[in-house]
């Protein structure tokens, strides 16, 4: 089931690339807004944002020979009127600059310095407008040199569009950034704005409104989007009165033999997440720990993969998580291609993964055409795929070849279906870099499977989900206390969507 689009155009979830962009400028353009219009709205936005954080204090512009410099020049100008002491210095000759840059270069009557480090002496606070977000080689020379002089220094920074020499679509870094404290934008952010390092370099993003018209994004239909609840809220399965447990899903674990404390993590995060009912199928020897830790929760002993199939001649048990604390080994994998066989909504994770390692075909065979949620960090997808380069194009393809959702985990977790839909996570805190947090992550994918979620909305629900129940913990979170605070975020979900 594909997400609805007909909102898009008012959707402030949806990222644009560096092309999109383009084409919002120049739909904007042809509706009647002047190029010169948009880059002044631009630069005052960015003044803006400066004068409501920083009182007047000597500040460096520093120009580059594009549109981006253009701005610089209009940042540079309103903040003289207001009188702050302005320096600005530029990249490249002034002659050379063209277009709407040119005309704002020819309002600004103030002296322009060649760009180098030196202009950086004195100023308590620098605007980066060296280069947008299309940037597709490494700053060398001047702009090098005066970039690291920048991040050795004292002086906040405030980047236009995004930090220079972050690309935009990729947040790859091309050679050197500067470290911004804040980042102003227009219309949209840019995946660049979520994916790591380029968030890390962006400080705060504000979004600014330079009066490109929202139903533009109509023609260039987004296809990635920033992970928050706008983008799933309408979705979310809450129970309705003439529910009962079984409408609600039977969610169904594989529980490994050693690391028994996964499923068990998974299976309370299913039932918190609202998930009707949950069984853990283990080998018999170990049966019993399952069934001594929660009440709420079913044990089905099973000796072998054959008898945990046999579980899904049961139609109810509508979803089935394979991998945590599974084991590598031919039971686990047997269980998982049970699963996808019997074409329940299946989620795989860790050792679910790890043992088609030494043919992933057969798991992307396996996958094809099925509501399935494959859940990898780095490492898995390493060895399951073979295709390089920024994660949110990772994701994509390996989604387009396999046939499933893959959610790539990371701290800027992408969400990637295989009709091309992309969405990047960007509330984890650090505090989840612990163990079993993945497991609980996988448990609340498998609960929202089981309550009729499709597979991309449940790992874009997940994802939030898992990050904002650990951000609203804080420090000294473990896996544990993940599941307890799914109910506190759900409530604030049900807020937000009698709000709305």
């Amino acid at each position: 089931m594909e997400t609805p689009l007909e909102n898009i155009a008012e959707n402030a979830a949806a990222l644009l690339t560096v092309a999109d962009m383009a084409r919002a400028d120049g739909d904007a353009i042809a509706s009647g807004i002047s190029g010169a219009g948009l880059m002044e709205a631009a630069g005052a936005a960015v003044v803006e944002q400066i004068r409501g954080r920083w009182a007047a204090r000597p500040v460096a512009v520093l120009c580059g020979p594009g549109n981006n410099g253009g701005d610089g020049f209009v940042v540079a100008r309103l903040l003289a009127q207001a009188g702050w002491p302005v320096t600005l210095a530029l990249l490249g000759p002034r002659d050379r600059l063209s277009g709407d840059a040119r005309l704002n270069s020819d309002r600004w009557d103030g002296s322009v310095l060649a760009l180098s480090p030196d202009v950086l002496e004195g100023a308590e606070l620098v605007v980066d407008a060296l280069f947008g977000a299309g940037l597709n080689r490494a700053p060398t020379g001047d702009a090098r040199a005066t970039i690291e002089a920048l991040n050795l220094g004292d002086a906040p920074c405030v980047s236009i569009d995004v930090p220079s020499g972050v690309h935009g679509d990729s947040g790859a870094v091309l050679g050197a950034a500067p470290r911004a404290r804040l980042t102003v934008t227009f219309f949209r952010r840019k995946p660049g704005h979520l994916l790591m390092p380029g968030r890390d370099l962006a400080g705060e993003i504000v979004v600014a409104d330079i009066g490109i018209p929202s139903g533009v994004l109509t023609g260039i239909a987004p296809r990635t989007f920033a992970n928050q609840p706008s983008l799933w809220l309408d979705r979310f399965p809450w129970p309705h009165a003439s529910d009962h447990k079984f409408s609600r899903g039977h969610g169904l674990i594989a529980g490994g033999t050693e690391m028994t404390g996964a499923a068990r993590l998974a299976a309370r995060a299913a039932m918190r997440i609202g998930a009707g009912i949950c069984t853990i199928a283990s080998r018999p020897e170990v049966s019993s720990i399952y069934a001594a830790d929660n009440p709420g929760i079913l044990t089905k002993p099973v000796s072998n993969a054959a008898e945990f199939a046999a579980l899904l001649d049961d139609e109810r048990k509508n979803a089935v998580l394979v991998g945590p604390g599974g084991g590598l080994n031919r039971t686990t994998r047997d269980m998982a291609l049970a699963a996808l066989a019997a074409g329940r909504a299946t989620v795989l994770d860790a050792d679910g993964l790890s043992v088609f390692s030494d043919d992933p075909a057969v798991l992307h065979r396996a996958v094809a055409n099925k509501p399935c949620l494959i859940t990898p960090h780095d490492g898995e997808f390493r060895r399951l795929f073979r295709h390089v380069g920024d994660r949110l194009s990772r994701a994509r393809a390996a989604s387009e070849e396999c046939g499933a959702v893959v959610l790539l985990k990371g701290v800027d977790t992408v969400i990637a279906a295989p009709d091309g839909r992309a969405a990047i996570n960007n509330n984890a805190p650090p505090d989840l870099a612990t163990a079993g947090a993945g497991d609980v992550l996988a448990g609340i994918a498998l609960g929202l499977l089981a309550q009729g979620v499709n597979p991309f909305d449940a790992g874009c629900m997940a994802a939030w989900i898992h990050g904002e129940a650990a951000r609203a913990f804080g420090p000294g979170l473990i896996a544990e206390d993940i599941p307890e605070g799914l109910p506190g975020v759900m409530r604030v979900l049900r807020g937000l969507g009698a709000d709305g």
